[in-house]
């Protein structure tokens, strides 16, 4: 069972890195917003903390684009234990790593859950101008776009366009 909470927070962390106006922005290279970001994800805000949330969420993106082989994530799970603990509900697993790759992990953890419990939902918006990555939670596994009021209606005028502008020439 994949966490919606922490699906959220992995789309989130995917998509610190929007385009902005044409130009890419990572909005984790300002120290204060990525503190704030950490923190609000339940990170300690620690520069070595961001080091790791950065290096996995580069790596994740490029997983996702099918730029790199899953295998180039391991360093990130170096030395991780998952440690099962008997509670009154049952079997819980429990996440042993260092306190600074922490949320790092997690973002990869959770990857690896919508890997398995949902192959292919999770991917990037087929916008080629946008850097952004969606979640597809419809019926029918078909979402194309991060937006559909924003990319998803630009990349339908574009194709009207060219289709006018086709049929003009002809």
């Amino acid at each position: 069972m994949v966490d919606p909470e922490r699906q959220n927070t992995l789309l989130e962390l995917l998509n610190t890195t929007p385009v902005v106006n044409g130009a890419a922005r990572d909005e984790l290279a300002d120290p204060e917003a990525a503190k704030a970001w950490q923190r609000a994800h339940g990170g300690s805000g620690s520069a070595e903390e961001l080091r790791h949330l950065v290096q996995a969420r580069d790596v994740l993106q490029e997983v996702l684009r099918g730029t790199r082989p899953a295998t180039s994530l391991a360093p990130t799970l170096e030395g991780v234990v998952y440690r099962p603990r008997l509670s009154p509900e049952g079997v819980v697993w429990e996440l042993d790593a260092p306190a600074e790759r922490r949320l790092a992990v997690e973002a990869v953890m959770a990857w690896s859950a919508l890997q398995e419990a949902k192959p292919g939902r999770l991917r990037p918006c087929a916008n080629p101008e946008c850097c952004l990555f969606l979640l597809d939670r419809s019926k029918t596994n078909r979402a194309r776009w991060c937006s559909m009021a924003v990319c998803g209606n630009r990349m339908k005028a574009r194709r009207h366009y060219q289709r006018t502008r086709d049929n003009a020439a002809e």
